[in-house]
């Protein structure tokens, strides 16, 4: 049985508290695991969540800041030291690759994985597979930063009703999924469009078109509200978006399910990032995150 949920493993910026990590976020897409952000102490939560290394097939990195970087050498070693069975591959901002190259490398170890760099250069598709496509947006950050978006095929609900109608059950039904046709009746006569689902994580940012493009449509969107709406201007000036803009985001984009995440240390009250994304107009549904969470992806509408 598949399984589509977000992780949380970290959700502080800058530096982590007493009840919040650095960075750190797992996406379980079917069989395969994608780790946004490890920052420092992403192992020692992975541990906490039930994550092994084995669960990780691809690392994608926005941006080379420390609370969204300095785990990469602690999990890149762990990987190796699990013989992970697979390959796994890492997305990164090519502007940041001596600094990639210093954390893969920042200690001696015996590599015994296969570690593929691909690092983002320009916006575009990054990997194309059966159940995702990957693609990245370039954000609007003190140092270049990249959004990931993950994408699947559109593909046909089986409607009972018109099945039934043409008398088709059983094995026929796979058949005529896989074939496109059983004798006179084709797939599109018995079923509907159902689209993919959709999955963005936006992180360090201001407003800019990477952003709503990578929200367009999403039926999660995981982005940064590092500030309050009273601290516009500083989120601004050092490249952040507050509460009530990524609310707007997700409310013009049309988003289903919106995480909140990468608090600042100076505030206490989680409850006012969901209070300020209510006014904002996001009537979704609204998770404000929290480290150890688990989100599971909105099931298809």
């Amino acid at each position: 049985m598949s399984v589509r949920e977000f992780v949380v493993l970290g959700t502080a910026s800058q530096v982590p508290t007493r009840h919040r990590n650095h960075n750190g976020y797992l996406m379980r897409w079917d069989g395969e695991g994608i780790l946004f952000d490890p920052g420092e102490g992403t192992q020692r939560q992975m541990l906490r969540a039930g994550v092994a290394a084995h669960d990780i097939n691809r690392i994608c990195v926005t941006h080379f800041h420390g609370d969204h970087s300095l785990g990469l050498a602690g999990v890149i070693q762990r990987i190796n030291l699990d013989q992970v069975p697979h390959p796994v591959t890492a997305h990164y901002p090519a502007s940041g690759q001596k600094f990639f190259d210093r954390l893969r490398y920042a200690t001696a170890y015996r590599e015994t994985v296969p570690l593929r760099e691909e690092p983002v250069a320009a916006d575009g598709v990054l990997a194309e597979g059966p159940s995702y496509t990957l693609e990245a947006r370039l954000l609007s950050h003190p140092v270049e930063s990249f959004g990931y978006r993950i994408t699947e095929p559109d593909g046909r609900r089986m409607v009972p009703e018109l099945l039934a109608r043409h008398g088709i059950k059983g094995p026929d039904v796979g058949r005529l999924q896989r074939e496109g046709r059983l004798g006179a009746v084709t797939l599109e006569e018995v079923s509907e469009p159902r689209p993919g689902q959709r999955f963005a994580f936006v992180m360090d940012t201001r407003l800019c078109p990477g952003v709503d493009a990578l929200a367009e449509g999403c039926d999660m969107l995981v982005i940064e509200s590092t500030f309050l709406d009273e601290d516009e201007r500083l989120a601004t000036d050092h490249g952040h978006l507050t509460a009530g803009q990524a609310a707007r985001v997700a409310r013009d984009a049309g988003v289903r399910h919106l995480v909140l995440t990468h608090f600042s240390q100076r505030y206490t009250d989680p409850a006012e990032f969901e209070r300020q994304a209510r006014a904002a107009g996001f009537e979704g549904e609204l998770t404000v995150a929290a480290d150890l969470m688990r989100v599971p992806l909105p099931k298809r509408g």
